[in-house]
């Protein structure tokens, strides 16, 4: 019997299987005791609803979208914004691309705003409205994958089935100090995790997890004296808790270069809309360069837009610089002013600098543009 089982009474263990360990079969983490410690300290969060009051599929998907590679006070206020002007997935499925787009800009990763449509649509037109309650039937929409399927099936519908997000793995590879380094260890982990999961509120489950994660289980310094799982945690046992979860080392891309060619025409700025497919796909941009290692200023000012009347570009001092997923980039930036009734190039569009906020602009544009306009 583990110390905690002694301190809180002991429970049936679940049955191992021969390939089991003991400390795999459930006795470094116990449902109940996870269970009891997220009735006192659950997050208060906008898509969380009260204590017993069932979840609304849609809150629960379009806030697991958004909180993607992106922090929860980031995604607070978008999340207000998209429910006020779309309550309905049916209504968000009835919107146009673009302003999905608009409403999105400054969230990033906006292959997820074009998937959000593209599963609204999916929704309202092939499932009336409602959201498939299953993983399988889940994982079948557009841009649903199988952390988010499990996460909807588990929080809205109570299916039995545990999502693992950053703050699950790393509760759970200390609990269990996982050596495996990711991204290898996530079937050891998820599988970890599911022992955690009581024969019922799958849902609160995987919550209490991931707020124990959020704070408790931090990163740095966690304050191991409040967790539920103290005792029977193997890494705090050991004294090396933040060293998990063990990662392989991150591979960093290559550096590349380019230049933006910011162009104004009194109030108006030149702006174009970038392919639909790709990196920042459907955005609105100001014209700019081939992003690549081997850049060269000759080469990107030969991709300047063609205006009549401008004969210079003015070079700005210094570079913005952006960091993708993938690789880092740096801008140069070179402005020019149009006369009066210039036309825009084929493909470009002049719009108002007062209404760039209306604009579908990612922030690596809306760098460019304050750094133009400084």
């Amino acid at each position: 019997m583990s110390l905690a089982e002694s301190r809180a009474g002991a429970a049936p263990r679940p049955k191992q299987s021969p390939d089991t360990t003991d400390e795999e079969s459930g006795s470094a983490g116990r449902p109940e005791a996870l269970l009891a410690w997220y009735d006192r300290h659950r997050r208060t969060l906008p898509w969380r609803p009260p204590a017993g009051t069932p979840a609304d599929p849609y809150a629960v998907w379009l806030s697991e979208i958004m909180l993607q590679q992106t922090t929860v006070r980031a995604v607070g206020p978008y999340f207000a914004k998209f429910l006020a002007r779309w309550p309905s997935v049916a209504d968000l499925g009835a919107a146009s691309l673009d302003d999905v787009l608009r409403m999105w800009a400054g969230l990033g990763y906006y292959s997820r705003a074009r998937n959000l449509h593209a599963c609204a649509v999916a929704v309202a037109v092939q499932h009336g409205g409602c959201f498939p309650d299953t993983e399988d039937g889940l994982r079948a929409l557009p841009g649903v994958g199988p952390y988010t399927a499990a996460a909807i099936a588990a929080i809205a519908f109570g299916r039995r089935t545990m999502p693992v997000d950053g703050n699950i793995e790393r509760v759970v590879s200390r609990l269990y100090a996982v050596e495996e380094e990711l991204p290898k260890a996530k079937p050891r982990i998820k599988a970890l995790a599911e022992t955690l999961l009581g024969p019922s509120r799958a849902g609160d489950s995987a919550q209490a997890l991931m707020d124990l994660g959020a704070t408790i289980c931090t990163p740095k310094k966690p304050a191991c004296a409040l967790c539920p799982f103290m005792d029977g945690c193997a890494a705090r046992l050991r004294g090396d808790a933040e060293t998990f979860p063990r990662k392989a080392p991150k591979k960093t891309g290559e550096l590349r270069r380019g230049a933006a060619f910011v162009v104004t025409r009194g109030d108006n700025v030149l702006v174009r809309s970038r392919a639909a497919k790709g990196l920042l796909g459907g955005m609105t941009e100001v014209p700019n360069s081939d992003w690549h290692a081997g850049h060269s200023d000759a080469e990107a000012r030969a991709q300047a837009p063609h205006l009549a009347g401008i004969t210079r570009w003015h070079r700005k001092p210094g570079v913005v610089t952006h960091v993708f997923t993938h690789f880092p980039l740096e801008l140069v930036v070179y402005t020019a002013q149009a006369t009066s009734g210039t036309r825009a190039p084929a493909g470009m569009r002049w719009v108002k600098i007062a209404t760039l906020a209306d604009e579908a602009l990612p922030n690596l544009m809306r760098k460019v543009i304050a750094h133009a306009l400084d």
